[in-house]
């Protein structure tokens, strides 16, 4: 298949739908996780949700960087916006994201210099554009958009420029599944690897998962056809208690990923203990920006006092972190469409494209594609 159109035949999707529901015993009941935002995005947008056999659940994972981000993290981010001569360039999830007590959508409408930009490299157009401001820019994101942001820092530092940083919250994927894992609440049975992601780290970094803990993985892309299929090679693994990494993706993912881009991660950045919201202080599951390259992180160039973080009333209400960890439903959340809603969000889990709230919101009726 070479066009958009071949992965998303209803023709095709209904043949493997059926096979899934061959293969599936109706008094066994399957627990599979995607960990990927952008997974469960499209599962619910094209309605595959009512397609599968009703024992196959789907839990929703940590696989959205917005979402993790811990409440710290953003309340940082909040403050450093209040600043008069910075000016805080984000993705454009992340300006909705509710502080302990404001957001960055907020400042901006107070008169705090915020800007949404579409590539990190644009940050470096508005630092040489405005030498008299310090232009701040969250790094926030796991393993796929970490190299742009790695390349963004060597090319400030190839320009020479004195008035651009970023605030790092990267976080890594194999980590938090191993945490995810270890829970033995979930009875995760199987892993639907993120496509992307894998595209930069290969599906070799999952083996841990089969070898360790028995669990097989299959890495797969995003449109309708995708999914299914790596559901079905999924479900066929459990069946036959196959331990083992399959690659769904091909004509994207590598065993060993992309070298060069692990290779420009690596000259950047290195290993740290970061926090996760929803699942604590993971150990070696981020990234921080290395000594040599400190002129270029904000922390180490402008170090704000520490913030105790409050939560306020409503904020004790969201339970985003029990979705992360894929305990709960959004749907099971009490607040879920009634105190919080994207028009009025308690959590970053309400907020984002790829958070599992926001999907369920806009998408959880929807009839097959």
């Amino acid at each position: 298949m070479k066009y958009i159109d071949e992965f998303r035949n209803k023709s095709a999707a209904r043949k493997i739908i059926k096979k899934i529901y061959k293969i599936t015993p109706e008094d066994f009941r399957i627990n599979l996780m995607e960990v990927c935002g952008t997974h469960t995005n499209s599962f619910f947008r094209y309605g595959l949700n009512n397609l599968l056999p009703e024992n196959i659940d789907l839990l929703s994972g940590p696989g959205c960087p917005v979402c993790v981000s811990s409440q710290d993290y953003i309340d940082k981010a909040i403050e450093y916006s209040k600043l008069k001569d910075v000016i805080l360039t984000t993705f454009g999830d992340m300006i909705r994201v509710p502080g302990t007590n404001t957001s960055l959508e907020k400042q901006r409408a107070e008169g705090s210099d915020v800007r949404i930009v579409y590539s990190p490299l644009d940050s470096l157009d508005i630092a040489s554009k405005n030498k008299e401001k310090k232009v701040i820019f969250l790094a926030v994101g796991f393993e796929t958009t970490i190299p742009i942001v790695a390349l963004t820092i060597l090319q400030a530092k190839k320009m020479g420029l004195k008035n651009f940083s970023v605030f790092c919250s990267h976080k890594l994927i194999p980590p938090a599944m191993k945490v995810l894992l270890a829970d033995e609440r979930l009875n995760i049975q199987g892993f639907i690897c993120p496509g992307h992601v894998s595209t930069i780290i290969g599906a070799q970094a999952y083996k841990f998962v089969a070898r360790k803990f028995h669990i097989p993985c299959v890495v797969a892309g995003f449109e309708p056809i995708d999914m299914l299929k790596g559901i079905y090679m999924l479900v066929k693994l459990i069946l036959k208690q196959k331990a083992q990494v399959e690659i769904q993706y091909k004509r994207v993912v590598r065993q060993k990923g992309n070298p060069k881009a692990l290779k420009i991660i690596s000259d950047v950045f290195k290993v740290a203990d970061v926090q996760w919201r929803g699942l604590g202080i993971l150990p070696r599951s981020g990234l921080v920006v290395k000594d040599k390259f400190s002129a270029f992180d904000a922390e180490k160039v402008m170090p704000l006092k520490k913030i105790v973080v409050k939560k306020t009333k409503s904020q004790e209400r969201c339970l985003c972190g029990e979705v992360l960890k894929g305990i709960i439903k959004p749907t099971q959340c009490p607040n879920f469409g009634k105190q919080c809603k994207p028009s009025f969000p308690l959590g970053p889990c309400m907020v984002s494209f790829e958070g599992a709230c926001s999907v369920y919101y806009k998408f959880g009726n929807r009839r097959s594609f």
